[in-house]
């Protein structure tokens, strides 16, 4: 059997939010109903779906060329986030699409959504490394970061 449901929140492989999507019973009642991903369909359901495509759309990036500018500039040099690192070069917990969103405004003066930040690989060791960035349903920006590490603080 399957389910009808409105996603409230991205879920990669199945699609973004606002969109109408059949899955199994079991994947719509373990895991996507009680994570708070998505509502099951009714007709009053189509009156949040509207809602969820104006907030959408405020949020989004207007226009194409706007997301491809942003891109440009995104790809145009790497960026560069310090860290607490041990001797080894391991970092002291990860590099989260937070702190790149946060970095991303900080250097470029952009402002990208965390939640649109996907890496390739979790971020826990200094160096070169790669995040694919959503900034428009088909542009996508590949990030080069450039993770050194934090300076230490002073011994008083």
């Amino acid at each position: 059997m399957t389910s009808k449901l409105i996603l409230t929140n991205e879920v990669t492989g199945l699609g973004t939010a606002g969109d109408v999507v059949e899955v199994k019973d079991g994947y719509a009642r373990n895991y996507l109903l009680p994570r708070g991903l998505a509502t099951p369909w009714t007709k009053g359901g189509q009156r949040q779906l509207d809602q969820m495509h104006v907030a959408r759309g405020k949020r989004a990036i207007a226009s194409l060329e706007d997301a491809q500018a942003l891109k440009a500039s995104l790809e145009s040099k790497p960026l560069v986030v310090a860290e607490r690192a041990g001797e080894n070069g391991r970092l002291f917990g990860a590099v989260t699409s937070q702190e790149v969103a946060a970095t991303v405004q900080e250097q470029l003066g952009k402002e990208i959504d965390r939640r649109s930040v996907e890496f390739v690989t979790p971020i826990r060791s200094l160096g070169e490394h790669k995040a694919t960035v959503r900034l428009h349903e088909d542009v996508f920006a590949n990030l080069l970061i450039q993770v050194v590490a934090a300076k230490a603080s002073a011994k008083a």
